[in-house]
């Protein structure tokens, strides 16, 4: 299946696109797919971000470990017959 929104590769961030980058990349360790689609709008994705940081990681006031977050996004995301 073909993207709606062509994901912005890491390498081509321009701008606000590529401190959005760095700074997803400093607090997930990586750049989802999710925010190379929303570079396209990088301050809307700045703010998403410190949001997402404090869902999936440990000890910011939730109570369960960030693998079995993992695990539920995997699980739901099969159970949805999304292939990705």
């Amino acid at each position: 299946m073909k993207a709606r929104i062509r994901p912005i590769p890491p390498e081509e961030g321009r701008g606000e696109a590529a401190a959005l980058f760095e700074g997803v990349t400093r607090l997930l360790g990586r750049v989802a797919n999710s925010y190379r689609v929303m570079a396209h709008q990088p301050y809307v994705a700045k703010m998403i971000l410190p949001l997402t940081v404090a869902l999936m990681r440990e000890g910011l006031g939730t109570t369960l470990p960030t693998k079995i977050k993992e695990m539920a996004v995997i699980k739901t995301s099969h159970l949805n017959g999304c292939a990705y």
